[in-house]
């Protein structure tokens, strides 16, 4: 059966479906940020900007940008009710005091362990760029991962070992792709599900990686 890769957006519903209530959440820069516009409406979930944002609502309607209010990506943002901004300094004291439930990031790699590679690919071309990841790794309470399975290359990104310069290691809980959800256990990786068609045998192939398997979505 063929199967079909979840879209960026369909990507970030699926993540937002796991955020639980009354949580307190950074998005990282890039498909992190699509987040937010898919939390329940009736849900209370708090989310944190490194740059100094707490409160952060969804991206706002064309039209109605306010470039004084972006988020660490630069780009606009919207303030819920409640909403504050401050300095950059005590943004990073929340960060690294364990005042956050849940870093969502992106990543180059991700090992079977939970070791995360997301700032540089160690290419002489390549330009560093660890902002506040480091931070967020080992300051939150649980790191989620939210990136395409496979390279442009077609190579996994999750891998026994990372080959490029560590962010934190075993760090990450969970692994969110275009393709499948996976948690890290101390057991190994464990399969929450998969997009529809893909099967468990097809996906150790794809990653060449043994994962437990828990249930499939089909």
């Amino acid at each position: 059966m063929a199967y079909q890769r979840r879209s960026k957006d369909q990507l970030a519903a699926r993540v937002a479906q796991d955020i639980f209530e009354g949580a307190v959440v950074n998005l990282g820069i890039g498909m992190p940020t699509l987040v937010a516009n898919h939390l329940p409406a009736n849900r209370e979930v708090i989310l944190h900007s490194e740059n100094g944002i707490l409160g952060m609502g969804p991206a706002p309607t064309a039209g109605e940008e306010d470039y004084d209010l972006i988020n660490a990506g630069k780009q606009p943002v919207t303030l819920r009710k409640g909403g504050s901004f401050f300095h950059h300094a005590d943004s990073f004291a929340m960060m690294r005091g364990g005042h956050l439930d849940i870093c969502v990031l992106g990543a180059f790699q991700v090992s079977a362990t939970g070791d995360l590679a997301n700032w540089h690919t160690g290419e002489k071309d390549a330009i560093p760029a660890v902002g506040g990841a480091m931070d967020l790794a080992v300051g939150a309470k649980q790191t989620w991962i939210m990136m395409d399975l496979l390279t442009k290359q077609g190579q996994s990104k999750l891998v026994q070992a990372c080959s490029y310069p560590i962010t934190a290691i075993g760090c990450v809980k969970r692994i969110y792709t275009d393709l499948a959800t996976l948690a890290c256990t101390p057991q190994g990786l464990l399969l929450i599900d998969t997009v529809e068609g893909l099967t468990h045998a097809k996906l150790e192939e794809m990653v060449g990686l043994s994962i437990n398997q828990e249930t499939i979505s089909r």
